[in-house]
């Protein structure tokens, strides 16, 4: 399987490690949003990443390619079959994609994305804005962080979307603050600690060390 975008990306990532938890064979082709490549636009016709071709079935969004996978490949699921799990599963995965990464990405790619990687204009009152928007989600993670285990009870594409989102935030400077978090500090080291996980973190090692941040 091919699968389009670039490890900085949170949603790539995700996807990513969604596939070294299932153990698949995959190839990472760096490409970045709305550039010019047919086979890309072909899987992603609104240019956004990440993009899997999977012989001649292509899919965009994160969640939907994981799920698709989920039920393609279905030995080691990444949504829970308890209905209680799946759901705090699903809601994790769109908390990380829309409440934490809505204030999280503001900062992310007005201080490195943009200007930096893209060469493109940057709002640091959007990224200030962000860094307002963060306390009250960050406090809300550490209140249901477990002290053990998973987010949901079993490790689950919800304990992979929030840990990505972290991770590109490390990128910016807000990565997890063990001192203030010290319960979601110690969740992100059991994700981080997970084969599939450092077997992305290689990939992105050179990433990882441009910007120091932890893999």
């Amino acid at each position: 399987m091919k699968l389009y975008g670039g490890l900085l990306s949170p949603f790539v990532r995700k996807v990513a490690v969604v596939l070294e938890e299932k153990g698949l064979g995959w190839e990472l082709v760096s490409i970045s949003p709305h550039t010019p490549d047919p086979d890309f636009t072909a899987a992603s016709p609104f240019g956004k990443i990440p993009a899997p071709c999977d012989g001649d079935f292509s899919l965009a969004d994160s969640s939907a390619i994981a799920v698709y996978l989920d039920a393609k490949h279905s030995a080691v699921p990444m949504l829970p079959a308890e209905p209680q799990a799946r759901g705090k599963a699903t809601w994790f995965d769109e908390f990380a994609d829309t409440v934490l990464g809505g204030a999280g990405l503001k900062i992310v790619f007005n201080r490195l994305v943009g200007p930096k990687l893209l060469k493109l204009p940057a709002s640091e009152e959007a990224a200030q804005q962000g860094e307002a928007e963060l306390p009250p989600i960050l406090d809300y993670l550490e209140s249901v962080a477990p002290q053990d285990g998973w987010l949901d009870g079993e490790f689950s594409l919800g304990d992979i979307s929030v840990a990505s989102m972290l991770k590109t935030m490390s990128y910016a400077g807000h990565g997890p603050d063990a001192d203030r978090y010290p319960a979601t500090a110690a969740w992100y080291g059991r994700v981080a600690a997970r084969p599939s996980w450092t077997a992305v973190a290689a990939m992105e090692a050179p990433l990882a060390e441009r910007f120091g941040a932890a893999a």
